[in-house]
């Protein structure tokens, strides 16, 4: 019995989603850990937790139809999560495409998501790490929207400032929509993931 939950997570993964984030209490509800407060909320809506550790991450494994996904919260840090991904994605040899990250951004209003299937970083450190350390921007992506920069902010600060609760409110009801999303995603029908979704 244990020798099978350990090849649990170790083989027949056909997909990964990531949520970028901070590790540690203090990043705990800020708007750049939007993608680790939306897969965990993936992981829950799935019965399962991401509590252990694989390839500078907390993972976990559960199945979306046919497929057995990996959901992952690198503890790299934000600025070097390709660290995490392209470990992933070497060691079960997954393509790009197949790799769903689920990652903050500063462009949409709380509450707003928009799903792409490929694409730059956009200035975003943790998109960049990934696109650098993979060779590729072919990954689909979820942008979870934590609202604009007030003018007088610093960038960083602003990423890394608390949610206020109605802002908390909003971005879990759209965490909700992200996980339905990413479970059409995960079965092939970005398009309609798209469709539904975009905002």
């Amino acid at each position: 019995m244990f020798f099978r939950k350990k090849e649990n997570l170790s083989s027949g993964i056909e997909c990964i989603v990531v949520g970028l984030g901070n590790s540690g209490t203090r990043y705990q509800d800020t708007r750049h850990n939007a993608g680790f407060i939306t897969v965990d909320k993936f992981a829950e809506k799935n019965g399962v937790k991401i509590d252990r550790i694989k390839f500078k991450s907390l993972v976990t494994t559960c199945s979306i139809g046919e497929k057995k996904v990996l959901l992952m919260k690198p503890s790299t840090f934000m600025n070097n999560s390709g660290l995490a991904v392209t470990e992933a994605m070497n060691f079960y040899k997954i393509a790009p495409e197949n790799v769903i990250v689920i990652f903050d951004d500063i462009s949409l209003d709380v509450g707003k998501m928009r799903i792409r299937r490929k694409g730059s970083d956009g200035g975003h450190n943790g998109i960049k790490n990934i696109i650098y350390l993979s060779g590729s921007d072919q990954f689909p992506r979820i942008k979870m929207g934590v609202g604009h920069k007030p003018e007088k902010w610093d960038l960083a600060d602003w990423v890394l400032s608390p949610f206020t609760d109605t802002e908390k409110k909003l971005l879990l009801e759209t965490a909700e929509k992200a996980c339905s999303a990413a479970e059409l995603m995960i079965s092939g029908q970005t398009d309609k993931a798209m469709n539904l979704y975009n905002s």
